[in-house]
């Protein structure tokens, strides 16, 4: 995609130490917002296409859905979604039309809908995830945004509900580790390495190519390889 290896490194920290309580704390009340009109149309597309509980691989956050495509060669026999709230990123990558609903290669789809909502609609709805993948999520890494990470949003407990396996990728080693304690905190096992391999996105090229460490956090088995050893 053109992107260049000069990608600004994000130094490493220790883990927030508010995580555990933002946990508990989230896993203690339902999260009640409103269900979005266009997000709710964008589930509904998929759902026409895909039938009733499906069981399907989600790419969370697919940003050009490059990632979407090379995930489908690695579950060839599963439904892949991708999922991304610009239309911008996804029109440079797989020319996704603003004014469809959603795009559809095959049993390849990507829809533009905001996670928050996709999460707690393919739930409700009794989605199959066969794995989850959050490749490069925003880390947002100041501390005062700490609740806009996956981990410390009140739509944690869903993701986890709704994924019993996930693979996250970063450039941010201190992601991936306040993800882990944030598992921990829910006695869900995991396992971080470094120095994943087999680039997904073109951001991992760039941050490859800006000689940043790579790192990647297991929930169940990864198909590609054998998974590390538990980190709790």
């Amino acid at each position: 995609m053109g992107l260049s290896g000069n990608s600004r490194r994000i130094p490493d920290a220790p883990p927030d130490p508010r995580v555990p309580d933002l946990v508990r704390r989230h896993a203690a009340h339902r999260f009640e917002k409103p269900i979005q009109a266009h997000n709710q149309s964008a589930f509904d597309w998929l759902s026409e296409r895909i039938g009733l509980r499906p069981t399907v691989v989600i790419d969370a956050g697919c940003g050009t859905g490059v990632s979407t495509l090379r995930l489908a060669d690695r579950h060839p026999k599963t439904w892949v979604v991708g999922v991304d709230k610009s239309a911008a990123r996804l029109s440079r990558g797989i020319g996704y039309d603003a004014a469809r609903i959603g795009h559809q290669r095959g049993r390849i789809l990507w829809v533009r809908a905001d996670l928050v909502d996709f999460w707690r609609l393919a739930l409700a709805a009794d989605w199959r995830v066969a794995r989850q993948y959050l490749l490069y999520p925003n880390p947002w890494p100041k501390p005062a945004h700490l609740s806009r990470r996956w981990h410390g949003h009140p739509v944690f407990p869903t993701l986890l509900t709704l994924s019993r396996t996930l693979t996250l990728r970063t450039n941010w080693r201190t992601y991936a580790e306040e993800f882990g304690e944030a598992l921990a905190t829910v006695r869900r096992p995991y396992a971080i390495e470094d120095e994943c391999g087999g680039d997904l996105t073109p951001f991992e090229a760039k941050y490859r190519a800006s000689g940043h460490r790579l790192t990647e956090l297991r929930v169940g088995a990864e198909p590609r390889s054998q998974a590390a050893p538990s980190t709790s």
